[in-house]
């Protein structure tokens, strides 16, 4: 069966590694345009054009996959089947009716539930304690296609984004695999899904990334799990902005943001609208990400200052 692969971001290019891995006939690779990265701002490869040149899959890449160039050069390959992985493009009726099995997309939650560009964060955010991966055929709506196959996947109570999206990466191939055999030997499922049920969430940006204090300790830890690698939670004190790269509830009282503790031998605790939060890794503007305790020996951090607001004492 030949299939088309498209995908752009590490979750795409683990996906499209077991494909080849596995002995599936892949006849290129789409992926997104190389962009500007790193503080030169060169042009850089996604991972899955990468990994797809080190393994001698064609790639092509197209800044608007509906164009008809692009469609045209996709059916040119004669695709029986589509597959995208976080490819981050939404694709035409025009495209969708290319290859004759269809287009089957592998999204990184249990839909109905978590549509959208960025499922695995939002799960970790929002506090979930199981996620999922679903392949689906493609439509024209957004994670709207009718379901093959799913599979659960528990969250660690810990674990951050970039934890569950390696494992994740790694489910998700498992169940592709199993879709395409079922799909070329005719006895895929096709289960609809139940829109009542869906829930739908947006693209991270940075300022999603912000420490609201006032939250409960819980849903700040969440945040700060869910906002890792990126684009990082992050907390204003003083003229600093600090970023948090691992945090842990604990137990203390004070308005919310105040710094309960801070010193080298006892940590950083910062007060929440319920409970506390031990702050366990951070980085400072310009600094490598170290250890709070190791920050507190050379840095001053005000037990009472309040953060997230400018750095005021908890009196003012």
């Amino acid at each position: 069966m030949r299939i088309c692969f498209m995908g752009t971001p590490d979750f795409g290019a683990v996906i499209l590694e077991r494909l080849m891995d596995k002995g599936h006939d892949v006849v290129a690779a789409v992926t997104q345009p190389d962009r500007p990265a790193g503080r030169g701002k060169k042009p850089r490869p996604s991972p899955v054009k990468t990994l797809a040149l080190r393994r001698g899959v064609p790639v092509l890449q197209f800044g608007r996959v509906r164009a008809p160039k692009a469609v045209a050069a996709v059916r040119e390959l004669a695709p029986d089947v589509c597959v995208t992985a976080a490819f981050g493009q939404i694709l035409s009726e025009e495209f969708l009716a290319v290859p004759p099995l269809g287009v089957v997309n592998v999204h990184g939650s249990l839909l109905p539930r978590y549509r959208g560009p960025a499922p695995i964060q939002w799960a970790v955010v929002n506090g979930e304690t199981e996620t999922g991966v679903t392949t689906m055929y493609t439509d024209a709506g957004v994670d709207t296609g009718d379901i093959l196959l799913q599979r659960a996947l528990a969250i660690g109570e810990d674990e951050t984004a970039g934890e569950l999206f390696a494992r994740m990466a790694e489910l998700g191939a498992e169940v592709l695999d199993e879709s395409l055999r079922l799909l070329e030997a005719g006895t895929a499922p096709r289960t609809p899904q139940d829109h009542a049920k869906a829930t739908h969430f947006p693209a991270i940006t940075k300022a999603m990334a912000q420490i609201d204090w006032e939250k409960d300790a819980k849903v700040v830890c969440d945040l700060v799990r869910g906002m890792h690698p990126w684009p990082v939670a992050y907390s204003r004190h003083g003229d600093t902005v600090l970023r948090f790269h691992r945090v842990r509830a604990a137990a203390g009282t004070g308005r919310p943001g105040e710094v309960l503790c801070a010193n080298p031998k006892t940590g950083l605790v910062v007060a929440a609208g319920s409970g506390a939060v031990e702050v366990l890794e951070l980085q400072a503007p310009g600094a490598k990400r170290m250890a709070a305790r190791e920050y507190l020996r050379g840095h001053t951090v005000q037990t009472g200052r309040i953060f997230g607001r400018g750095g005021r004492h908890a009196g003012d």
